[in-house]
């Protein structure tokens, strides 16, 4: 049976639990769960991490650990009761755990590592504490430790700040808001702003000295020297070196380590150097030989300097070396450092060793005990510590020093009988009382132990030595007295003996007999002559002479020698114990001397300071001595001296003797009766506070008065202990009448900065310091009534001294901040004092720093939830005094600009800070009664609705993100939970006071406005946080958005048809609510959509206000983030029940349909746009939006808006000719107009104009990079239409010229043509857009099926290929899932005409395949009925299916959707005609290809012959003839008769181009592939043979073989066919390259004798010049036709014609004609010679049959039926007949232009950039300028404008140019042109200036220009060629110029509807 658990609540997992029983709980280790009940070794329970599922798991597997359950029972909350910091590091530990996961998958390795550290730290101070072995400081440690940790790793992972007291996190509850304001401002600003140091340290370690010559040991010497002052501040550091520079004891590190320690901020400065001294120790000179003298000298070496601020940059000089200097000569060895620093280089040099000083020097900042922590190493190994000189800034109270710093600065002696001058050494003693010498009390510096005596460095033959060397006597106290110092001074000889003779001595003692020391300073000591040691030794005789020049014994009377010698030393003393100053001596000896007490009070004030300090307690009891016995005589004059030490203590360096005066007091001074002596002389004071000559003395007294009262309370106290209490009324008298004057010296009032207000700032700075003392003898309520008497009497005017008033609130704040006010009795008294200055204050925004820390401190006292009777009552008081100054000064400072300064800005959010935590404070104190008394208290409605509007204005200020730092979360939960309990309380207020006839708009509109942003905070947003922290809020606060939700739903409500005022301005504040993913909120807050529709159709009878508004909000809320398909289903369930029974009912389900399917593409698009790389996806779903924006909505903001995010979508991904057609849409909107445009994304304000001309060079320059560069230049025209219209000639020139780059762009760059794939998109899972849609999708440069599906299944990683193409049923569209169908598709061009034109080149014909394509195909075969096994072809069907897309590609997406498809079944015999058509047209353009020499390599070719060939040979051909060609077939199909008879002229042509494709392979072949070629002739001999075909000519009157560049499926003698204007729209467009070495051949028709022909054509050019073929140009995009001609004729050229060089480029470009020259005219097959014509004549052979022609890639029209019979003649009869009736040059019609001079021919040079263009130029030629245009070999004439005579020569020059893909052009004779299906026209130069544009269109598929068709040329036969040929007859038939002009009047096209953009 389950029982509920009384103890066993709370517990860790120790073991996994999977949960696999019935109603079992799954567990990992370390879960901790919750026990609700236990059977029989198992609980039941839930885990924290998920409270909500519930069940069963083995005891066994839980480890309890102790808690305290609240509210028992169903919702009980379980608490560990284990030490605070122990929960919220295991919590935090699992918070990181999660997190720390996510930074490996992020790749940041380098903060994975460190919280890995940090963790496992953590981890081991846990188990420190959890084993509780630990004493309390290590405890307090280990926590500090812990926290700090903690605090680091939650800083790094962006999480929230934790408020902390003593390391235990603080419930904000608990504590005030103004208390939590603190903690976490400390803590902030304790993690931003590190204090700097005050003290500094140097650490300095010497390693060596390197130098090459050393050889002796060196002394080294290290201190600190001021240059502006010329003196060292530091003692010394010294070490010594052994011979090799190295030290000498390397395993003491201390004596070659040292901290120069104390350095003060102000010692860091450029001018402290540190200076190294070097000495070495050996002989005199450094150049003597080593047997010279055996003693040794200590000698001068080198000196280095260095800077201290080289080292302020922070990083330790590890590796630095000093240069050494020496002085130039010795005398100036005393100040060669000051020469150094000062750069007098004329007295020092480089040492000639070159020596130099190795060291490293560190700069350490903070206090000593710090520095030891930081760097423990050091300081185990051990350092010296190296003192400043004397005391430190601050001296410490117990502090023991006694230490005499004596330098041995200078010496003059006589030469004592010598010619030279002495080497004086001295040497020096310290001597006892006895004539003892006291060992070891004479230090060099730190670093080295003390010695017993001191030998000074020698100066060669030096007379006047100077030393300067500082040493350090540390004697004690005891020795002091009695002890001198004895100076020695010796003759060092160079001689041998090397002996040292003494000459002399000098003595001085160190007290004199009155017990003062020896005075600082310098001191000029006598020199005593002795020459023996002997005499030395009874010190009693010589202390009895004379010491010092100036200065002798009292006592001795003996006179001093003159002399000449004298010896100077400077004497410092540093002592804690002994004085050198003579009246603190006397002072203290006063009872010895009474009369001279007087004197010495006087005195005291000269004394210094540290004298005084060091005596303090001494001075103490003398002064009070004294005033005991004779207060009358020096009561006064002790006062003041009193008054004095107390001031001084004030002073920052001997403030810290405070606790020694304070110790004094409690329990050394013994002054009972002190106190009555005291007051009076205090009241003595302050009753003359207006003369103004003392002034200075009562501000002393003033200042001091803290003391005072601690000396009057103690005294008094002492005299009360001693009396029993006597006296004590007497005593309340005189501090009321004290007090009395203190308060009428407060009240007086002063104008200005006077003297008495400078008084009263002093006398308040220190009172408040007074209360302690008082409240020692007093009551509190007796004491809280005197200060607020002494406060209430200062004057209450503002407008008075500044500074008076801040000091004012200075002492206020001290007030508040004593332990008086924290009394609740004494604080009722005082304050209504304190808050009626702050309201003074506040009134004035004066000192708001010190008005917002009074207020915190107020705030501090009162806890929450205390109902206790008097903090109910300030609450009142506050309320009433403060609440409204406190709304005005938040709104007042955070309307101010932010100060710039880094300082004043933390002070300025301080401020800010500090005041709203006051706010929130007193609100959250204020009760259902405070609230009613505060809305009560309002007079009008006025008020009320004033009050209203700022505390609403100032919640909204509280909210802002800026209000507190980002990571302080339970600083903002408290104050979200403050205002929305404020919120609550004033609704009622507006309910009651603002609705019906006295409604409010703008107060309810900041209402309203206040609860959605108080609901979008982000800080209120639970989906956000983790479980764990998500749960806490939860458990504290609620969820607040509901509150709130409910709060605005039911204000809403309320306001009846006052709902009008807020539709639609609050539609959008309330849809950002309603997409706040909480249920709740949003099932309260949708159905007031439903409520606004309904009173907005009652208004106005429909609601476009609010769908407009809708719309317009919802692209905006999310795109940001916000919504999700839930919201867009729970939206659109909710109003349609809403409005289930409304009237307008089926409006608003329209409405609801709309905003739903809207939502449905912002959710795709915000999807797609979290992707990384910009994919289809992306750019797809862009596409729809717009789209849907622009079709459905209308919205043309947001239509351009995305518009240009597609634009920047496809720059991304480099779809330039996307991005163009993309931004076309915007620049359709616009008119070439002067309608001024505003500032709208990146676009300026600028004209309609502007914007246009811009948007049009971007996307030309978008179709350039796109190689679209037809599209570009129709742009190009259209702007130059504008520059034109507008004469703005400079920027036209730019633009033909980039429209002339763009055109040689077209001909000279290569284009691949990209493959098409058909994309089907299945499943429910895919994106609105894509879902069960089909697509075309255009591939990108190179990329084929397998990459194209690879890249497709990388966009949809979960997506299913599917493996067929066959369309999928309906499982498959309702999947859940997704299925991706991948297969290539062929595009269909709509512009057949062009690429049915012979003569364009490839260049041109490639645009066309690809561009403005809107039809694509895709063919499966199957087999129909039985498969033949023997012959598969019988039931070989074909399913075509033709996908129409809803836009042409490419487009503003490169895919669209498939908006049509058409399937048909072609036949088997279909099937095989058009097999049959493709291979025959591949043959054609490999041939073509041959001839024309474009093939680098024939394999291609002699593969597919091969394979034709071979093929056929074995049964490919063959098996048709079986399948269509038995008679069995021809009966059961009557219907396939003229099918069957097209297979047959098929294959009957194919066989003709065989023949001709194997004569032209002959000719090419190389050698070692003639066997090969030999296979293949014979084969296709076999070939033919298998078809029955043995001559062409008499078999069948077969369809004639047709060739790109103009020859025709008909005879040339055959008639003209009319076609329909349809077929007659062609319109060629070309400018073709200009190869070299390739001649360029036009013929008609290919002869039925193919090889007969090559061969008769070979041997005729090989004998003449004047024989030349017209050759095609190939294609490699087209399936055309080759024309005959042999290769031979290309090899024979001859070489004049192969080696013409190019026109001059002023050729290139000149609008005149040339003529050609007899030699150069064509003479060929197309233009036969006389001895040709009979031969030619026989190869035509007219038939009456005529065969059908099927072209698959023809429309309709051009599908005509031949009639006239097959010839593969290249001649023409007809045309023969039009030439020998004529006589003369037919030219085409050209559309009217410009007259200009017309000539028979042009001659225009290729502009090609091959290197070997051939000239026409050749003979004798007239001089004619040559035109800008080419020739060009098809029969076919542009009359494009833009490329007016394009055509490239063909007359002795080899060039290449393009193929053709269609078989229809023009024909033309004397009567007007009529169009053939099949005409082949010769070519000729003609002038060509048409200004018909070519027939694409940017804009539309359908647009298609008529334009004139030229007629073809023909040249008369002539047996001689003449010299010039015959001037043409230029023909312009009307019709045509009518065309010409109806083809310029075509309306330019415009796809949308004219919509003019006003952005």
């Amino acid at each position: 049976m389950w029982i509920p658990t009384e103890h066993e609540k709370y517990g860790v997992v120790i073991a996994g639990f999977r949960g696999t029983v019935p109603h079992g709980l799954s567990l990992e280790i370390g879960d901790t769960v919750q026990i609700l009940e236990k059977c029989d070794g198992w609980y039941r329970g839930f885990a924290l991490k998920n409270p909500n599922v519930k069940g069963i798991f083995p005891s066994n597997y839980i480890h309890l650990k102790n808690a305290c359950v609240k509210n028992k029972g169903q919702f009980e909350m379980v608490i560990p009761t284990e030490d605070s910091v122990i929960t919220e590091m295991t919590s935090t530990l699992r918070d990181w755990g999660t997190m720390w996961k996510q930074l490996y998958v992020r790749n940041e390795g380098d903060l994975f590592h460190r919280l890995w550290h940090i963790m496992n730290e953590i981890l081991d101070l846990r188990r420190q504490v959890l084993v509780g072995h630990l004493t309390h400081d290590r405890m307090k440690d280990v926590k500090r430790h812990i926290t700090a940790r903690l605090d680091w790793g939650n800083e790094q992972l962006g999480l929230d700040l934790v408020p902390r007291k003593e390391y235990a996190m603080v419930d904000p509850e608990e504590i005030s808001i103004t208390e939590l304001y603190r903690l976490m401002e400390h803590r902030h600003r304790k993690k931003d702003t590190p204090v700097p140091a005050s003290s500094h340290h140097l650490f300095v370690q010497m390693k060596s000295l390197m130098c090459s010559n050393l050889g002796e040991e060196l002394e080294v010497i290290f201190s600190l020297f001021d240059s502006k002052e010329n003196r060292p501040i530091s003692e010394r550091f010294f070490l010594r070196l052994n011979r090799n520079g190295l030290p000498k004891c390397p395993e003491k590190p201390e004596r070659h380590c040292s901290l120069f320690v104390d350095l003060g901020s102000s010692e860091l400065r450029k001018d402290i150097y540190i200076t190294v001294h070097i000495i070495r120790i050996g002989r005199m000179g450094a150049g003597e030989k080593k047997n010279a003298c055996n003693v040794q000298y200590r000698r001068p070496f080198g000196c280095a300097v260095l800077s201290i601020a080289d080292l302020l940059a922070g990083d330790s000089k590890d590796d630095l070396v000093l240069k050494v200097y020496m002085c130039n000569t010795e005398s100036d060895w005393y100040q060669i450092h000051e020469n150094i620093i000062k750069k007098l280089n004329a007295r020092y040099n480089l040492t000639g060793s070159n020596a130099g000083l190795a060291v490293s020097l560190q700069l350490l900042h903070g206090d000593i005990e710090q520095i030891r922590r930081e760097y423990t190493s050091r300081f185990t190994h051990g350092v010296s510590i190296t003192r400043k000189l004397g005391f430190s800034n601050i001296i410490m109270p117990g502090e023991m020093r006694n230490d005499l710093y004596i330098t041995v600065e200078r010496g003059e002696f006589e030469k004592g009988g010598k010619s030279v001058a002495r080497n004086v050494e001295v040497t020096m003693h310290v001597v006892d009382s006895s004539g003892q010498i006291l060992k070891d009390f004479i230090s060099f510096g730190s670093g080295e132990p003390p010695a017993s005596e001191y030998h000074s460095f020698v100066l060669y033959h030096n007379n006047g030595p100077r030393w300067a060397e500082l040493l350090k006597l540390p004697i004690p106290v005891d020795k002091f007295r009695g002890a001198h110092i004895r100076c020695e001074f010796r003759h060092c000889s160079t001689k041998e003996k090397g002996e040292k003779k003494l000459f002399g001595f000098s003595f001085v003692p160190l007290m004199q007999e009155n017990g003062r020391t020896l005075p600082d300073g310098t001191h000029e000591l006598i020199v005593h002559k002795c020459e023996e040691n002997t005499n030395l030794q009874d010190s009693g005789r010589y202390l009895k002479l004379p010491f010092s020049k100036g200065i002798s014994l009292g006592n001795n009377s003996q006179a001093v020698k003159t002399t000449k010698e004298s010896f100077w030393i400077t004497s410092f003393l540093c002592s804690t114990k002994l004085t050198q100053n003579g009246d603190m001596l006397d002072l203290l000896k006063w009872r010895t001397h009474p009369d001279k007490i007087a004197g010495c009070l006087s005195k005291l004030k000269e004394i210094d300071g540290s004298e005084i300090v060091k005596f303090l307690q001494d001075t103490l009891d003398t002064l009070f001595g004294i005033l005991d016995e004779n207060s009358q005589k020096y009561g006064s004059k002790v006062f003041d001296c009193l008054v004095h030490i107390i001031n001084l203590l004030q002073d920052s360096k001997f403030h810290h003797f405070k606790p020694v005066m304070d110790t004094y007091i409690e329990s050394h001074f013994a002054g009972a009766l002190a106190y009555r002596d005291l007051i009076k002389v205090l009241k003595w004071h302050i009753d003359r506070v207006t003369e103004v000559e003392l002034h200075e003395h009562i501000q002393e007294v003033l200042k001091a008065q803290e003391y005072i009262f601690k000396y009057i309370v103690q005294s008094r106290r002492l005299f009360s202990i001693a009396t029993g209490g006597q006296n004590e009324e007497e005593f309340r008298c005189c501090i009321q009448e004290l007090l009395m004057s203190v308060r009428f010296f407060l009240s007086q009032e002063s104008k200005g900065a006077s003297a008495l207000s400078q008084l009263q700032a002093v006398f308040l700075s220190s009172f408040p310091s007074v209360y302690s003392e008082l409240l020692k003898l007093f009551d509190v309520r007796e004491v809280a009534n005197l200060v607020h008497d002494a406060l209430g009497s200062l004057p209450t005017v503002m407008h008075g001294d500044e500074s008076l008033q801040a000091v004012k609130l200075q002492s206020i704040g001290k007030t508040v901040e004593s332990h008086l006010y924290t009394n609740p009795d004494s604080r009722c008294i005082l304050l209504p004092v304190v808050l009626h200055h702050l309201h003074m204050h506040l009134q004035e925004q004066k000192d708001l720093i010190m008005c917002a820390r009074i207020l915190s401190n107020i705030f501090c006292l009162i806890k929450k939830n205390s109902s206790e009777k008097s903090v109910l009552e300030e609450i009142d008081v506050i309320v009433n005094s403060l609440l409204d100054i406190l709304l005005r000064t938040i709104l007042e400072i955070t309307s101010r600009p932010q100060p710039s300064g880094s300082a004043l800005r933390l002070q300025f959010q301080d401020v800010t800070g500090e005041f709203v935590s006051c706010l929130l404070s007193l609100l959250r104190q204020m009760t259902d009664r405070h609230y009613q008394q505060l809305l009560d208290s309002f007079n009008t409605k006025e008020d009320l609705r004033d009050f209203l509007l700022q505390i609403f204005t100032v919640f909204r200020i509280l909210i802002r993100p800026e209000m507190f730092p980002k990571d302080w979360t339970v600083m903002r939960l408290v104050a979200n939970n403050v205002i929305i309990t404020t919120v609550l309380y004033l609704s009622d207020a507006l309910r009651k006071n603002f609705l019906n006839e006295n409604f409010d708009y703008k107060i309810w509109d900041s209402y309203f406005f206040l609860a959605v942003i108080f609901i979008n905070q982000l800080c209120l947003q639970l989906e956000m946080f983790t479980p764990s922290k998500k749960k806490k809020v939860l458990e504290k606060y609620g969820d607040m958005r509901v509150t709130m939700g409910c709060e605005i739903f039911s204000m809403w409500q309320n306001l009846g048809e006052h709902k009008l005022h807020f539709i639609p301005a609050l539609i959008g504040p309330f849809l950002e609510v309603t997409l706040i993913p909480q249920p709740d909120l949003r099932n309260v807050m949708i159905p007031i959509f439903h409520d606004m529709m309904d009173w907005e159709q009652r208004r106005s009878g429909n609601f476009k206000q609010v769908e407009a508004k809708l719309i317009d909000k919802l692209d905006s809320l999310m795109s940001e983030g916000k919504g999700d398909e839930t919201y867009r289903e729970l939206f659109n369930s909710i109003l349609l029940k809403k409005i289930e029974r409304e009237t307008w009912r089926e409006s608003g389900v329209s409405l609801i349909a709309t905003v739903t399917r809207l939502m449905e593409r912002l959710l795709d698009y915000r999807d797609c746009m979290k992707m990384g790389e910009v994919d289809g996806k992306k750019i797809g779903c862009t596409v729809s939006l717009l789209n849907f924006y622009k079709t459905e909505l209308n919205k043309e903001e947001m239509y351009i808006r995305y518009i240009h995010k597609l634009y920047d979508l496809h720059l991304k991904a480099q779809n330039f000719t996307e991005a163009a057609y993309t931004l076309l849409l915007y620049d359709e909107l616009l008119e070439w107009s002067d309608r001024p445009l505003r500032e709208f994304l990146n676009y300026p304000m600028q004209t309609e104009w502007q914007r246009k001309e811009c948007l049009h060079l971007t996307i030309i320059q978008n179709f350039d990079r796109g190689k679209c560069w037809e599209n570009g230049i129709i742009l190009c025209r259209k702007i130059a239409e504008q520059y034109e219209s507008y004469y703005d000639y400079r920027n036209l020139s730019k633009m033909r010229m980039m429209e002339a780059s763009l055109y040689d762009k077209i001909m000279d760059q290569q284009r691949l043509e990209p493959e098409f794939f058909r994309v089907g998109f299945y499943g429910k899972k895919f994106p609105f857009f894509l879902r069960n849609k089909e697509f075309v999708c255009r591939g990108h440069d190179y990329e084929r099926l397998e990459a194209f599906q690879q890249r497709m299944l990388n966009e949809f990683p979960h997506a299913i290929a599917m493996q067929h193409a066959n369309q999928p049923d309906e499982t498959i569209f309702q999947a859940e899932a997704q299925y991706l169908q991948i297969y290539a598709v062929t595009p269909i061009p709509e512009n057949q005409e062009v690429l049915q034109r012979d003569g364009i080149p490839d260049n041109i014909k490639s645009f066309y395949k690809v561009n403005h394509i809107w039809r694509f195909r895709y063919d499966r075969p199957f087999h129909k009925g039985t498969k033949d096994k023997e012959n598969e072809f019988k039931s070989l069907w074909v399913e075509r299916t033709t996908l129409i897309l809803v836009q042409s590609l490419p487009g503003i997406s490169r895919w669209f959707e498939v908006e049509k498809r058409e399937v048909v079944e072609m036949s088997p015999l279909e099937n095989a005609i058009e097999v049959l058509e493709n291979k025959n047209q591949q043959l054609r353009t490999l041939i073509s290809q041959c001839q024309t020499r474009q093939m680098q390599n024939i394999n291609p070719l002699t593969m597919c012959l091969n394979g034709v060939i071979d093929a056929a040979v074995n049964g490919g051909v063959a098996r048709y003839q079986e399948a269509f060609f038995i008679k069995e077939y021809i009966l059961n199909h009557p219907e396939d008769g003229e099918k069957i008879t097209r297979l047959r002229e098929l294959m009957l042509e194919q066989a003709q181009i065989l023949e001709f494709g194997l004569a032209v392979h002959e000719k090419v072949v190389p050698q070692d592939m003639r066997p090969l070629h030999k296979k293949l002739v014979d084969q296709f001999f076999v070939m033919k043979s298998s078809l029955g075909i043995q001559e062409f000519s008499s078999c069948v009157q077969a369809s004639p073989v047709h060739f790109p560049n103009g020859s025709p499926r008909v005879c040339r003698n055959s008639m003209p066919v009319s076609m329909s204007p349809d077929a007659a729209r062609v319109i060629p467009r070309r400018s073709p390259l200009s190869y070299p070495a390739v001649n360029r051949y036009s013929s008609s028709s290919l002869s039925s004798q193919a090889s007969a022909e090559v061969s008769n054509i070979t041997g005729q050019s090989e004998s003449s010049d004047e024989v030349f073929n017209m050759q095609p140009s190939p294609s490699t995009s087209s399936l055309s036709s080759t024309h005959s001609a042999s290769p031979n004729v290309t090899s024979s050229a001859p070489s004049s014609a192969r080696a013409s060089p190019l026109l001059s480029d002023k050729h290139k470009h000149s609008r005149e004609n040339s003529c050609l020259s007899p030699r150069e005219r064509p003479c060929s097959a197309i233009y036969p010679t006389p001895s040709e014509t009979s031969q030619r004549m026989l190869f035509n052979h007219t038939g009456d049959g005529a065969l059908p022609r099927s072209d698959s890639n023809l429309p309709g029209p051009d599908k005509a039926v031949n009639t006239t019979p097959s010839s593969w003649s290249l001649d023409s009869g007809k045309e023969a007949r039009n030439t020998s009736e004529s006589g003369k040059l037919i030219s085409p019609p050209v559309p009217p232009r410009p007259a200009q001079t017309a000539s028979p021919a042009r001659h225009i040079a290729s502009v090609s950039p091959s290197p070997a263009g051939r000239s026409p130029m050749k003979g004798s030629v007239q001089s004619f300028t040559p035109s800008p245009v080419e020739y060009h070999s098809s029969g076919l004439i542009s009359n494009s404008p833009a490329l007016s005579g394009s055509y490239s020569s063909g007359i002795s020059s080899l060039s290449r140019c393009s193929t053709s893909e269609t078989s229809g052009f023009e024909s033309q004779g004397s009567e007007p042109a009529v169009t053939v299906p099949s005409y082949s026209v010769s070519e000729e130069p003609v002038r060509k200036e048409s200004k018909t544009p070519p027939p694409y269109s940017v804009y539309e598929r359908t647009l298609k220009r008529p334009v004139p068709l030229p007629h073809s040329l023909s040249i008369p036969p002539a047996t001689d060629p003449p010299a010039l040929p015959p001037k043409p007859q230029l023909v312009r038939p009307n019709n045509l110029e009518n065309s010409s002009r109806r083809t310029e009047q075509v309306p330019r096209p415009r796809p949308l509807p004219r919509k003019v953009s006003q952005l």
